[in-house]
């Protein structure tokens, strides 16, 4: 059993993720991409692909409720890593401190199967990490229990030494629920400092 490890989210994590990264391209109106990420492809449509719906469903659904924009729902599909532009300010390099500490490294992530396939093996820091949930290919989405319930046996840790790092104060919650620390994210800094407290960097 691994005594002692941190498990990251993806999405505002470690990665910037929103609609509006993409369609910011495609729609050149500020209100129209409003309405469009508000009304159209929206994140409450987009996380059934989280939730392990396939894309060869949602899509003509989508595109027949709103024929008009059927284009650009095609590019929600084709062009989907553009809603992920860049790293989230410095924590690939706690990644990075992380690893070369010796801490084991996990991640448990809200990401449809089909587009993390096209993203994982863009970003080679994934390498780093001993294993990745995707909720996706689980069809189990934080914060429901059982995708922690599930980390905890396929990674074979002990919850009392894991710190869970994620944005959505929810999902912290759902894996505190199961004995395992948790850190809301609001930036690296502070997880930064919070890692150095509870030991897994060196002050």
């Amino acid at each position: 059993m691994i005594r002692q490890s941190v498990i990251f989210d993806v999405g505002r994590v470690l990665f910037d993720w929103d609609l509006r990264h993409l369609f910011a391209k495609l729609i050149a109106d500020e209100a129209e991409l409003e309405w469009f990420v508000t009304h159209v492809v929206t994140p409450q449509w987009h996380f059934q692909h989280d939730a392990g719906r396939p894309l060869t469903d949602m899509l003509p659904e989508r595109k027949a409720e709103f024929p008009d924009h059927a284009a650009l729902i095609d590019a929600y599909a084709a062009r989907f890593n553009e809603t992920i532009p860049a790293p989230m300010p410095g924590s690939l390099e706690l990644v990075e401190r992380l690893d070369a500490a010796g801490v084991p490294l996990f991640a448990i992530t809200n990401f449809g199967h089909e587009f993390w396939e096209g993203f994982r093996p863009t970003q080679p820091i994934f390498d780093r990490f001993r294993d990745i949930i995707v909720s996706g290919t689980e069809k189990l989405m934080k914060p429901d229990p059982a995708i922690y319930r599930l980390a905890i046996e396929r990674f074979g840790i002990d919850p009392a030494g894991a710190l869970f790092v994620d944005d959505v104060a929810a999902n912290v919650a759902g894996a505190e629920s199961l004995g395992i620390a948790g850190h809301l994210f609001e930036g690296a800094a502070m997880l930064e400092r919070d890692l150095v407290v509870r030991s897994y960097l060196p002050g």
